[in-house]
């Protein structure tokens, strides 16, 4: 997600008991910090947030002993029973039943869980950094400030810079009045609306009542006294600028938190996060990350007068490879090849029609009727034929095969 927040000047808003100040408009506004123009991370916000947020848990276990405070023992075998340990003693349901096993009523879980599990994450220094810039810099995109839902109609820009005498407010009532004046109480109001007892055990575990946040107050004073003015607003968190902390800038890992800078927090940005070009004097060694693009609108750039007239034009000509076709398939590409092929395939289809015309013709001669004549010239050659080799062979010898024959000697 590309930076969105570009304005060269930031309009410091006035409170009501300000001293005028010389020079008119150019003294009330501020330069707009680099960090505002960060590149917004939302998977690098999401898995430090998660990380992070594993540093406030604290460990539990089961009892050591749990599940194991009875003398079980095992019946053995040939009782037709499983073999679990079972309490010994009588007169009582508990005797008998099984134990320890992680299946039996009142024995241990499965697994049981230690305290020494690991609870905390340490999580990359830098990437920390660049976690809490992307939430700086978000918290100055109006879009990702609604979807957040906060209130913010009424303010009259963001980034919202107030003038540092809000910092010198000491009471609840006044720090409520700058909260109007600037358009914020909305926000305030809906964070106090939306406090109610929460749902299941929390109520039991000192987590009784839950609420939506509300504005961030970022003061730059140590010791300033607007602390004690606004931490009895409902929703309403104060942090000093030095002291940011991911977990207040995107509370539950969403961008866009509402935030209020005192204009002696907006001025020192630049010094504690360093700009594009010049590294943190605070933190050592830390530049803001560099976006990959400046402008994201692809389309913009690939149309501009600056890239057509460089790149290659457009080829309405294009000429493809030809298909090769196979000749045995194709004659007019066999006749490309053999000029020949034509004739004799010609020559072919004639001996090949010759040919089944004489087939035909041999068909239809045996298979053509005869008539009386020939039919019983035919028998009457058959029967002479059939004497004639009688009478040259010797089986005319021997009596058995006469009989057989059906001649007689």
């Amino acid at each position: 997600m590309a930076a969105a927040a570009a304005r060269p000047l930031v309009t410091v808003q006035s409170l009501e008991n300000d001293m005028a100040t010389d020079g008119g408009a150019a003294a009330n506004s501020v330069p707009l910090p680099d960090v505002m123009k960060a590149a917004i991370r939302p998977d690098i916000v999401t898995f430090v947030h998660g990380q992070i947020s594993n540093n406030a848990r604290q460990p539990y276990a089961v009892s050591k002993k749990a599940g194991h405070q009875t003398s079980a023992e095992s019946w053995g075998t040939g009782r037709a029973v499983s073999r679990i340990p079972r309490v010994p003693g009588g007169g009582t349901h508990r005797a008998g039943q099984g134990a320890f096993g992680n299946m039996c009523r009142g024995g241990r879980m499965f697994a049981p869980t230690k305290i020494w599990r690991r609870w905390h994450r340490a999580v990359n220094v830098t990437q920390k950094r660049h976690a809490i810039v992307s939430a700086i810099a978000a918290s100055a995109v109006p879009s990702l400030v609604l979807a957040r839902g906060h209130k913010i109609e009424e303010v009259p820009e963001l980034p919202l810079v107030v003038s540092d005498s809000a910092e010198a407010v000491e009471k609840t009532n006044a720090a409520l009045k700058i909260l109007k004046q600037i358009g914020a109480f909305p926000d305030a109001e809906k964070a106090k609306d939306s406090q109610a007892i929460r749902a299941g055990k929390g109520k039991m575990r000192n987590r009784r009542y839950i609420s939506r946040k509300g504005p961030l107050i970022v003061y730059g004073t140590e010791g300033a006294k607007l602390v004690k003015a606004f931490r009895n607003i409902p929703g309403v968190d104060v942090t000093h600028v030095s002291r940011l902390n991911l977990l207040r800038l995107a509370p539950g890992g969403h961008l866009g938190r509402f935030v209020i800078w005192t204009k002696s927090a907006f001025e020192k940005l630049d010094e504690i996060y360093g700009t594009f070009d010049k590294p943190s004097e605070k933190k050592n060694g830390y530049v803001l990350p560099r976006t990959k693009m400046v402008n994201a609108d692809l389309a913009r750039i690939i149309n501009s007068d600056e890239v057509q007239s460089v790149v290659k034009p457009i080829k309405k000509e294009v000429k493809r490879a030809p298909l090769k076709k196979n000749p045995l398939k194709n004659l007019n590409v066999m006749l490309k090849l053999n000029p020949y092929a034509k004739a004799a395939k010609r020559m072919a289809l004639l001996a090949e029609a010759q040919r089944v015309k004489a087939k035909q013709e041999k068909l239809d001669k045996k298979r053509k009727p005869i008539t009386k004549e020939e039919a019983s010239a035919i028998k009457s050659a058959s029967k002479s034929w059939y004497k004639t080799m009688i009478s040259d062979s010797d089986y005319t010898e021997f009596d058995n095969f006469s009989k057989w024959l059906g001649v007689s000697q």
